[in-house]
């Protein structure tokens, strides 16, 4: 077979197989659809329900809370006062529902498996090349089958965005684990410990300041991808970008892409002072 008859087949297969898959798990998909939609659609009403400025207030708050600085609270308002005199609140807030949706997501699968990594090398060993190619192929690659399963919408995006942002959690929660000093393990198999106080007490502690750093990545990952994920109908600002490009308006796609940047950098520097306070809390407790 030559490699051109080879690839052909192929081809046929991955198409015959992925229309087997919606067929017959239509059900499914479409159950998983409405599921992703109704979780998004929760925080995206919790967010416009409220006055505008009762969120930009509540962010301020958070973001002095975090930071301890009077200036990033001042400049985390006037940012989200910003995209509000731009008109893209709605969107705004659509964006930030998106990407809280996938990185919770991330989070819940990502930490235990991560967790589990850390504590067998076997595991650890096999979820590395996993990982490796995830994060090596392009993110457009992930919208496809998600379009021909899930349809045009946020649960496309969201599934998308998902699987950009947990390697980077698995990846760091594993680290985190596998870095605890075995000074302090041996103590604790010393003093009588079960493994679940270990773990509890011992390892966890140790970790976070690295768990904490993937969430941070995460966050991240799932920013970059939610604006790439415009192109499947999710809503937001990555939607009003793909708009702006095939309309050509200029003024548009600079309007999104400021607010998306004031979206971003008010979140990273809120995820870097959580880690911050969690690495202290765990020099506290030693």
């Amino acid at each position: 077979m030559s490699p051109v008859e080879f690839a052909a087949a192929f081809d046929e297969f991955v198409d015959a197989r992925l229309e087997w898959l919606s067929d017959n798990g239509a059900w499914f998909f479409d159950g998983l659809n409405d599921v992703l939609h109704a979780g998004y659609q929760a925080i995206y009403n919790g967010l416009t329900w409220l006055p505008f400025w009762a969120v930009i207030l509540a962010f301020g708050l958070l973001g002095w809370r975090l930071t301890a600085s009077w200036r990033f609270a001042l400049g985390t308002m006037l940012g989200l006062v910003l995209c509000v005199a731009m008109g893209l609140w709605p969107q705004t807030m659509s964006t930030l529902a998106l990407v809280l949706s996938a990185t919770s997501m991330a989070l819940i699968i990502g930490i235990p498996l991560g967790v589990a990594a850390g504590l067998m090398p076997s595991l650890d060993r096999v979820s590395e090349p996993v990982l490796d190619l995830i994060q090596t192929l392009p993110p457009y690659i992930y919208l496809l089958p998600a379009i021909a399963l899930l349809g045009y919408g946020p649960g496309t995006a969201l599934v998308a965005t998902f699987i950009v942002a947990v390697p980077p959690v698995v990846r760091l929660t594993s680290l985190g684990i596998r870095m605890t000093p075995k000074v302090f393990i041996e103590l604790g198999q010393a003093t009588g410990t079960t493994g679940w106080q270990q773990f509890f007490k011992i390892r966890l502690p140790f970790a976070l300041p690295s768990i904490m750093a993937g969430v941070n990545q995460g966050l991240m990952m799932a920013f970059g991808m939610v604006v790439i994920a415009g192109i499947v109908g999710s809503g937001g600002l990555g939607e009003v970008i793909y708009g702006a490009i095939r309309t050509l308006d200029i003024a548009m796609s600079i309007n999104a892409a400021i607010a998306i940047v004031i979206l971003t950098l008010i979140l990273d520097r809120m995820a870097q002072s959580a880690t911050r306070l969690g690495r202290r809390a765990v020099h506290e407790s030693r």
